[in-house]
């Protein structure tokens, strides 16, 4: 079977029709670039180049046999490079979780900046709760997940990429919802509430309950539910006030006025990249950096 260097020699000496400047090419000299041609010569059963004479010129056979070696020439140099884009984290699959107010807050900026930044690397996005999604970061299912902390248990690492405040949801007749009102935490005391799922949406459930004990106050719980747009709907059909992140202006629910909320310390609600402490995946590592790079930056 010929080789890739009889074939590099055979396109150089098609391409100058001159062995010289084949050589100089190939930079070679012309005795081995000659024994490189006979051989394939031997090996295909053909006459490739005419050479009677001082010229040199292609036979038929050579003619025919041109655009099949550029091709595999070709071939093996883009093999090459898939292969070291594959070792570099260009291009893969990644499997990316996400919780519903992530997509809210950071999804679209980290799938914009994966598909500028590593056009080769395909994302698969699934939404899933935190829990869920730590499962199948373990399971193998997941590469990486957005999810609430913490993040328990050994062989998951993590990176904090965003913080955010909690803003009040009020029904726009609502004296909370007025323009000149600015909320205190101490104004839900009492007040109908559509608290966040202890089951289902537990992160969120914990950190409004360690908001209204250190606060002292004790909402009255309507509803309990999961998803923020569930939240804000209920909140619109005049059901309970509600505390949602600040994420949720993106929802733009008509008939529901968020505030901020005065009372309440800093940027309470949390998320964080976490991925298989050790995985060997070049696409996880290069999706990872871009990801991290942009929390670091502050882009989120």
């Amino acid at each position: 079977m010929f080789t890739l260097s009889q074939l590099e020699s055979f396109v150089a000496v098609a391409e100058t029709l001159h062995y010289g400047r084949a050589a100089e090419r190939l930079s070679m000299t012309q005795p081995p670039l000659s024994r490189r041609i006979q051989l394939l010569e031997r090996e295909l059963g053909v006459e490739l180049f005419d050479r009677a004479g001082r010229s040199v010129r292609l036979t038929a056979a050579g003619q025919a046999f041109l655009g099949d070696a550029r091709r595999i020439l070709g071939l093996s140099e883009q093999a090459a490079l898939s292969v070291r884009r594959t070792l570099e984290g260009e291009v893969g699959t990644v499997a990316l979780g996400f919780t519903a107010s992530a997509a809210h807050s950071v999804l679209d900026g980290i799938v914009g900046a994966v598909h500028a930044e590593l056009p080769g690397v395909g994302l698969v996005l699934r939404e899933r709760v935190s829990g869920a999604q730590l499962e199948e970061l373990r399971s193998g299912e997941l590469d990486l997940g957005l999810v609430r902390p913490p993040v328990p248990g050994t062989g998951i690492a993590h990176h904090p990429l965003h913080r955010e405040a909690l803003l009040v949801a009020a029904p726009a007749g609502h004296p909370l919802a007025a323009p000149d009102r600015t909320p205190h935490i101490s104004d839900l005391d009492g007040e109908p509430f559509v608290m966040y799922s202890p089951a289902e949406a537990r992160y969120f459930y914990e950190v409004l309950v360690g908001v209204f004990r250190r606060a002292e106050v004790v909402p009255r719980y309507v509803h309990y539910l999961s998803q923020v747009h569930t939240i804000l709907a209920l909140v619109r059909a005049e059901l309970g006030l509600a505390l949602v992140p600040r994420a949720a202006e993106a929802l733009k629910l008509d008939g529901v006025v968020l505030r901020p909320v005065v009372g309440v310390e800093g940027e309470p609600v949390e998320l964080v990249a976490a991925w298989r402490a050790g995985d060997d995946n070049p696409a996880l590592h290069a999706v990872r950096d871009v990801v991290t790079g942009l929390a670091d930056r502050g882009a989120f």
